[in-house]
């Protein structure tokens, strides 16, 4: 299956943005440069460029390398959590069983 070039809907592109804008900002502050990143984190300045101006389509493991890289790391532990995905919950328990068994089965004798 090939590829797909389209462009990401609006809001992906502008999440993708600002992970970059931010991504920046934590180089800028420990006085990194492109190159110095790219080197820690063994990949192109030309993909950290990338990263940081939000081009969509970069590989999400280059992505994830340079904010280890940054220390940062620890900070996507949130992303797409189960405990903190309410829509998803609410699907679930719509979906959850309303009898333990089905109508007109007979319980097995259980004596303990």
């Amino acid at each position: 299956m090939p590829i797909s070039k389209s462009t990401p809907p609006i809001e992906v592109a502008q999440a993708i943005g600002v992970l970059g804008e931010r991504i920046r900002i934590a180089r800028l502050r420990r006085r990194l440069s492109q190159s110095e990143l790219a080197e820690s984190c063994q990949i192109a300045r030309r993909t950290v460029y990338s990263i940081e101006a939000g081009t969509p389509g970069i590989a999400i493991g280059h992505v994830y390398t340079v904010l280890w890289s940054l220390g940062l790391l620890s900070t996507t532990n949130s992303v797409a959590d189960p405990q903190t995905d309410e829509h998803g919950k609410i699907l679930d328990s719509a979906r959850q069983a309303k009898r333990a068994r089905r109508p007109g089965e007979k319980s097995e004798d259980n004596n303990f």
